[in-house]
């Protein structure tokens, strides 16, 4: 029997999650089913994607690898799926089910000794002979840390590169590399700053709501002079995000010569406004 769900899940999603695991048992292959995201905090609503950690018994490991659009496709009717190298996890199937609404759910093939190598800590569904449960307690969850050094070593080289694109009428690149900067730098710093996980921009307008004015200053229309206010706006939100979050070195020589950089292509744009650091 499934074990109990969170009052938050809808009832697309509750209906996908029984049926499917009601399948899934039937593989001798499969060990068991957890998931994960906001399944954990009780926090899902209509919008929200199912992640499910399909733990398989070692020897069958490469078989259900080859067999995983298959067995995705026995689940409900699937629409699209694709592995998810892209996003480092190529043991992922993130998949698109018809219904109403439609249904996103990622299934990730994990072989169950690798289960106790995770950054967060799933809720199992369904298991045989608690196997699932004993191989989570062979390890701790753990979240990437946010490495602010690394950061800071490169955050002024960016801010040069997305300046020269600027310069160079290299637009929708310098549209590219704000939001770049939005996702690996602010967005972290300010989740981790409000005491959340550091992931990207995921959930910030409610984790970090009193950021949102700052970073919504960081958006820039297909407009050069939009894009230099933008980019400023960057480093004045990084400079202010950065203080007394770590020990870090600062690399100064390496600020100041990209914020004068920035200063002079903003001088060449509107050489009466100006602008400085």
């Amino acid at each position: 029997m499934m074990k109990a769900l969170p009052s938050s899940l809808p009832d697309p999603h509750r209906r996908f999650l029984s049926s499917s695991i009601d399948v899934l048992r039937c593989d001798a292959r499969i060990i068991g089913v957890a998931a994960g995201g906001s399944f954990l905090t009780n926090s899902m609503d209509e919008f929200s994607d199912l992640d499910l950690v399909i733990a398989v018994e070692p020897l069958h490991c490469e078989s259900v690898m080859a067999d995983r659009r298959r067995i995705a496709g026995s689940l409900g009717p699937l629409l699209a799926a694709f592995t998810g190298e892209h996003v480092g996890e190529p043991r992922l199937l993130i998949c698109m089910y018809d219904g109403a609404p439609l249904l996103h759910v990622d299934l990730k093939f994990v072989a169950l000794p690798d289960i106790a190598k995770r950054v967060e800590d799933p809720a199992v569904l369904w298991e045989r002979e608690g196997q699932f449960t004993r191989a989570l307690e062979g390890g701790t969850a753990e979240f990437p840390i946010l490495d602010l050094q690394w950061i800071e070593d490169r955050f002024w080289v960016w801010l040069h590169y997305a300046t020269a694109k600027i310069g160079r009428g290299e637009i929708f690149e310098a549209l590219e590399c704000l939001s770049f900067v939005r996702i690996t730098v602010l967005g972290p710093l300010a989740l981790l700053r409000s005491g959340a996980r550091p992931a990207g921009v995921r959930k910030l307008e409610r984790l970090a709501p009193e950021y949102i004015r700052s970073l919504q200053s960081t958006l820039a229309g297909y407009d050069a002079i939009d894009c230099l206010r933008a980019l400023r706006a960057c480093a004045e939100l990084y400079r202010t995000l950065r203080v007394n979050i770590a020990e870090v070195e600062f690399r100064q020589a390496a600020e100041r010569a990209a914020l004068q950089y920035l200063s002079d292509v903003e001088q060449r744009y509107n050489p009466t406004s100006g602008i400085g650091e």
